[in-house]
């Protein structure tokens, strides 16, 4: 089924109002989740609603938690969120390296302690839009196991350990925003097929004896397997330097087991903010990504594929047609939203889109 943003946005808010966040808090994050779904990232959209609704219950999520400021020395700004919403934690603290680095010129940034911060393209989109460029790290722990396989095992024992470059528009590129799982897919990506009753087009999991898999039941059904991480021996070390820059800066540890698993997602993020101006001429540096990026999209593709694009694109064309069109959603996950909403206390369930197969 095809649910209108107005739709999705009203759902979250409404839920997230009945579990106990102020206004302000339940439109940010309802638009971080909304806007994850229209840039076609659904594992981060309100999807997340009922395992929201269950950590709110659980204790493992507080509503109205701001970024607590731990340690402010100069270019360095360090933050607690206290298990609030990291979709809030995580855009206040950016906000507040974003102001300082047009002092410094540079900011090293972490966070630890959020419950989950959802999209981290969003932040770079945050940074960028500002004319800054940032590069993110982030690890999560207090899940109730890991995800993600090392390379050369079958057991996990990572997140799924997300990275993110954001560089500024040039005079005509739009910015260039770079986010990615270290693991093949991400997690939510397997809640939605698995939801959808559908499988990967390659194996991008292993199961519970270690055999590579596209079928998501071997992360939802027991026994459970792994995720696999990207680029082999190179992906296993980049999701292992992830979990160590943003684990260990932070001071929010690591997934190792002597850290609690108490079952919520607590995220940790190690963020460098850089002024451009601090470093180069802003208008030749402009200038030279549009250069580097026309040159970039002059390579042609190989015969009978699309014309390539760079970061960013496919989130961008994505927001035009899902704003115009709808945003798709299996009948299964949009009765787990509902369901997570009516035990939040949200009244009008009724009048809301009904699954069409129950």
């Amino acid at each position: 089924m095809k649910l209108a943003a107005d739709t999705l946005y009203h759902a979250a808010h409404a839920t997230l109002l009945a579990l106990g966040s102020e206004p302000d808090e339940a439109a940010t994050v309802a638009e971080h989740l909304l806007a994850a779904n229209l840039s076609g990232h659904d594992s981060h959209g309100v999807g997340m609603l009922p395992f929201y609704g269950d950590s709110v219950r659980a204790g493992t999520l507080q509503p109205n938690q701001p970024a607590w400021l731990l340690n402010d020395c100069g270019a360095i700004l360090q933050f607690d969120g206290e298990r609030g919403y990291g979709q809030r934690v995580a855009r206040e603290a950016v906000a507040a390296a974003i102001e300082r680095v047009g002092h410094s010129g540079i900011v090293l940034l972490t966070v630890r302690n959020s419950h989950h911060m959802g999209r981290i393209g969003s932040y770079g989109e945050q940074v960028a839009a500002a004319g800054k460029v940032g590069l993110f790290f982030v690890n999560v722990t207090d899940f109730p196991q890991p995800l993600v396989a090392p390379f050369g095992g079958s057991a996990p024992r990572f997140g799924t350990n997300p990275v993110c470059v954001a560089f500024p528009a040039g005079h005509s590129e739009p910015p260039f925003i770079l986010d990615f799982a270290t693991s093949m897919v991400a997690y939510g990506k397997t809640r939605v097929a698995w939801l959808a009753g559908e499988q990967f087009a390659e194996p991008v999991m292993l199961d519970a004896q270690g055999r590579p898999t596209a079928d998501p039941d071997a992360m939802h059904e027991a026994p459970l397997g792994a995720l696999r991480p990207i680029a082999a021996h190179k992906g296993g070390g980049l999701i292992a330097a992830v979990e160590l820059l943003a684990g260990l800066l932070s001071g929010g540890g690591t997934l190792q087991p002597g850290n609690a698993r108490d079952g919520g997602i607590v995220n940790n993020m190690t963020a460098i903010v850089i002024d451009p101006e601090a470093v180069s001429d802003l208008d030749w540096l402009r200038s030279e990504y549009d250069a580097m990026a026309a040159y970039i999209r002059s390579s042609p593709p190989p015969p009978g594929q699309p014309p390539l694009q760079l970061p960013g694109e496919p989130e961008r064309r994505r927001r035009g047609q899902r704003q115009a069109d709808g945003v798709e959603i299996s009948d299964a996950e949009w009765a787990a939203i509902i369901a997570a909403a009516r035990a939040a206390g949200v009244l009008d369930t009724d009048q809301w889109p009904q699954p069409q197969n129950g």
